[in-house]
């Protein structure tokens, strides 16, 4: 059929031809009898022009919508006759008497389901009926109507116990029976309209729209058809219609009633239905270039209500409707209404009807303004394994059976050869993390674990353990920071990405605001809340004021945030997990000072985060070289080059199903967990390569989070000692130990060259060298000159520096081996030569010549001598032996090799 044949019958509305009695005037019936003594007043009346009533349509044929009818009817056969046999859900389901015709079978389950809403693929529509389809998509909101008279038809005539709200009889005789409201939702209408291009000439048309949906009213009941009487007459009138505002009737239909203003509603007949104003924005892909996001308030309908998220990225179908801009009629101390005045209209007609207001405007505003009326809401994304549901936001507590409904066979079939890898399919997923980036392998790790996430947790008391993982990455410039978070970004499908330094407290977290018509204060999701069940991506971290830093505390642990400002106190959910990245201070990242100090972060959010990667730019020929290589082949032959493991859709299949695992920890594993915690504890605090920051209850969880999240990457139900290890290594891989300056163990007052150890010994060595090429000269004068350097370079002595690790694991040996003589021994302490004697011993294995066996004995005697000094308070040298017990019968043996002892402050940690 043609939308363009669209013919409307013309009728005018005339009045009755019947001739009232003489003496009676008009508006009395000619049933209703008349006092005698009132016939002067009458006769009076009847000398007065006649006034008809336009609401008595006794004789007035109402207009009919021919083509409106006709869609209706089409619109049936739709429903009754469509077959699509291949249908997943008609296969699955039990003998029906509609089998393989997929609306009267949706219908059928219509009670069973408890919903109202029929959902129509237009491409059905399209390839029954071509008519229909455009006349459908041309005007829609004109049908729309006659659309959901259609569904009604069809359940009276074929399921009549559920056609009435109030009653299951099939009889529609039953008196005070009320017809229960259906509504058609149709998807897959393939005319997509961005947001910035909804312009007039789409009003009424079917179409799809996209956007970010930015915020989201409360659930509000929607007068859908009002029923009112008439305070004056007592008269009924039913199904008032509602037009986006509060409609009473124009006029009482009573037949000597005319009033307009005095009404009451009535709320038992009246028809409620669900409503929620849902605000979008244009999709960042889609804004032009050096333009401004544009918005639109959508309305959504009975159970389209809270389908829709701050958050989430959403196709709207539906119509662009007009509907009236009240809010920008409100100026201070002027009240917007709409009114009727009659007292006036004989003179001035309707020139004091309608909207107040705008005289004091000044100008006449705008008065409307456009908005979209859905009927649909799903994911921007189809592929429901990639949807929001990655993380069970659709459902709480996802199941392995509703995930694999969700899969095809060929999914499944892939799904299981993943398993089948099982130790394997660990490094495959990794290697499948980011592949455009070249190595990190750590961090990808990380971030593969990240996605995987921990098991949340609730103790008996109510409180509830976070299972999401944090993950900071700092680093210098051009380390590919930037990318892991683009692509997390672009991997999850409810993810938010934004920059720490354009970003406030109330961004982050949640800001109040003042509704623009309701003048109401509401709450607008921040970024955090946005990310909820999904990843908050924060770039340049260490930019962020630290009082904005405070605000996401409690978003980090308890994953809640807070809010008791304008009269509103909420307690709003943020279960999301955090992916930083942070520029070291003053450009490049100090390996000599502590996490900390090269950073600007507070200690509290430093512990919230489970995971710290330090990414260093350190030039080496052949790692330089393969990033190049892997740079410049990635922008010659794109994603030719970039093969990985699996695929995108592939990970994102496998990590959903993964999610369902609860793995539970065995014994054995918790006794490695508590070992490897108390082996970060006694490393922090004893100072070996200090910790970057000192390590707390939030690690051992943290440990316990990532031996979760790398048994469900195995999909394993229970955590054994291998994932317990592997968690472990990462985390103390993360923990950046501090590089200290090589410590000096020479007098500093025999030299001011300071060499290394290992220069000295190549000094050494090339001096050798060079006396060996002047024996063979004859001119006298070079010898001499030989003869100057070398008797210059005698009395020479040159300092040795060793590195701080040596030099502490050095202290610790010698204060053990003192610590345990003085347990075991009547004596206090050692010989120094017995000292020096023992170390040696204890380093034979790394001796390997002479220059070694005298270099290391010069090592050991100097620092044994500087941690003799009264400042180190490590060892105490005695020369008085005697009054130890020990007995020398060569004095100078006492000056030369005094007794080592341990210092009394010297403390040991077992």
């Amino acid at each position: 059929m043609d939308p363009g044949s669209d013919h409307f019958s013309s009728n005018i509305l005339a009045s009755s031809q019947m001739v009232p009695p003489e003496g009676v005037p008009p508006s009395t019936p000619a049933n209703m009898e008349v006092d005698t003594g009132e016939q002067q007043q009458q006769q009076e009346i009847v000398n007065q022009p006649r006034r008809i009533n336009p609401f008595n349509t006794g004789g007035i044929t109402k207009v009919v919508d021919e083509l409106a009818e006709s869609v209706k009817e089409a619109f049936v056969k739709f429903l009754e006759n469509f077959r699509d046999d291949t249908a997943y859900y008609i296969s699955s389901t039990t003998q029906s008497a509609y089998q393989g015709r997929n609306y009267m079978m949706q219908i059928e389950h219509l009670p069973i389901e408890e919903i109202t809403t029929v959902f129509v693929d237009f491409t059905h529509v399209q390839s029954f009926d071509e008519g229909l389809a455009t006349a459908l998509k041309e005007q829609y909101y004109r049908l729309s109507p006659y659309l959901r008279r259609a569904v009604q038809e069809v359940v009276q005539r074929h399921f009549p116990h559920y056609a009435h709200a109030n009653t299951s009889s099939t009889h529609d005789s039953v008196a005070g029976a009320i017809l229960r409201e259906f509504s058609v939702s149709f998807y897959g209408v393939p005319d997509f309209a961005r947001v910035r291009q909804l312009k007039t000439e789409k009003i009424g048309q079917l179409i799809t729209i996209s956007g970010t949906v930015t915020r989201t009213t409360e659930v509000r009941p929607e007068l859908v058809y009002g029923s009112f009487t008439c305070n004056e007459c007592g008269k009924l009138m039913n199904d008032i219609e509602q037009q986006f505002r509060y409609t009473e009737p124009t006029m009482c239909q009573g037949l000597q009633c005319f009033n307009r203003q005095h009404w009451t509603l009535n709320v038992e007949q009246s028809k409620f239905v669900d409503w929620q104003k849902v605000r979008i924005q244009e999709n960042s892909s889609e804004i032009p270039t050096g333009s401004m996001p544009r918005s639109m308030d959508v309305i959504v309908r009975g159970e389209m209500v809270e389908r829709a998220k701050a958050g989430d990225k959403c196709n709207f179908v539906g119509t662009l409707i007009v509907v009236p801009d009240v809010a920008s009629f409100r100026t201070p101390g002027t009240s917007v209404e709409s009114q009727r005045d009659t007292s006036t209209r004989t003179r001035e007609g309707l020139g004091n009807e309608g909207v107040t207001g705008l005289k004091a405007l000044g100008v006449r505003d705008l008065t409307y303004r456009m908005s979209f009326l859905a009927c649909m809401v799903q994911p921007a994304n189809q592929n429901k394994t990639s949807a929001a549901n990655l993380h069970g936001d659709e459902v709480e507590n996802e199941t392995r059976e509703q995930v694999l409904n969700d899969y095809t066979h060929e999914e499944i079939e892939q799904l299981k050869s993943m398993i089948d890898l099982n130790q394997e399919v660990y490094q495959k997923l990794v290697n499948s993390i980011a592949p455009n980036v070249f190595g990190h392998e750590t961090i990808k790790k990380g971030i593969l674990l990240q996605l995987m996430g921990g098991v949340h947790k609730e103790t008996p008391e109510g409180m509830s353990l976070r299972g999401d993982i944090n993950v900071c990455v700092v680093g210098d410039p051009s380390t590919s920071k930037s990318q892991f978070l683009k692509y997390v970004c672009g991997f999850m499908p409810r993810s938010v990405y934004t920059s720490g330094k354009a970003s406030s407290a109330a961004g982050l977290t949640a800001a109040v605001i003042k509704d623009e018509e309701t003048g109401e204060f509401s709450i607008e999701a921040g970024a955090l809340m946005l990310a909820d069940n999904g990843i908050c991506a924060i770039d340049e971290f260490d930019k962020m004021d630290i009082k904005d830093q405070v605000a996401i505390h409690e978003a980090m642990e308890q994953q809640t945030i807070s809010i008791a400002k304008a009269g509103i106190q909420a307690s709003l959910n943020a279960r999301t997990s955090i992916l930083a990245a942070a520029n070291p201070q003053h450009g490049r990242y100090d390996r000599k000072k502590t996490l900390k100090a090269n950073i600007n972060m507070s200690a509290p959010i430093m512990s919230r985060f489970d995971l710290f990667f330090v990414v260093l730019d350190e030039c080496n020929d052949v790692t330089d070289y393969n990033i190049a290589r892997h740079i410049v082949n990635v922008h010659r032959l794109k994603d030719d080059y970039m093969q990985p493991e699996f695929s995108t859709e592939q990970l994102q299949r496998y990590i959903r199903f993964a999610r369902t695992f609860k793995p539970k920890m065995t014994p054995e594993a918790a006794e490695q967990l508590a070992n490897s915690y108390r082996d970060l504890r006694q490393g922090d605090a004893q100072g070996i390569g200090k910790n970057s920051y000192r390590i707390t209850v939030r690690q051992l969880e943290s440990m316990i989070r990532l031996s979760e999240a790398i048994a469900r990457a195995n999909c394993q139900e229970e955590i054994t000692v291998g994932f317990v290890k592997e968690a472990y290594n990462l985390l103390q891989k993360s923990i950046i130990r501090v590089e200290q300056d090589d410590v000096e163990i020479e007098d500093p007052m025999s030299s001011n060259n300071v060499v290394s150890s290992t220069e000295a010994l190549e000094g050494m060595q090339r001096l050798n060298i060079n006396e060996q090429e002047t024996t063979h000269t004859t001119d006298g004068g070079d010898n001499h000159m030989q003869v100057e350097e070398t008797s210059s370079a005698e009395p020479t002595r040159q300092r040795i520096r060793i590195d701080y690790d040596k030099f502490v694991q050095i202290k610790l040996m010698l204060a053990h081996k003192l610590r345990s003589i003085q347990s075991t021994e009547d004596t206090v302490g050692i010989r120094k030569s017995d000292l020096v004697l023992w170390y040696l011993e204890q380093r034979e294995e790394q001796i390997d010549s002479v220059d070694a066996y005298e270099l290391e004995k010069t090592i050991i005697e100097k620092v044994i001598k500087k941690l003799s000094k009264p400042e180190h308070e490590t060892l105490l040298e005695i020369d008085q032996s005697a009054e130890y017990g020990i007995t020398s019968n060569d004095e100078e043996e006492d000056e030369h090799d005094p007794i080592i002892m341990l210092h009394p402050n010297c403390v040991l940690l077992e």
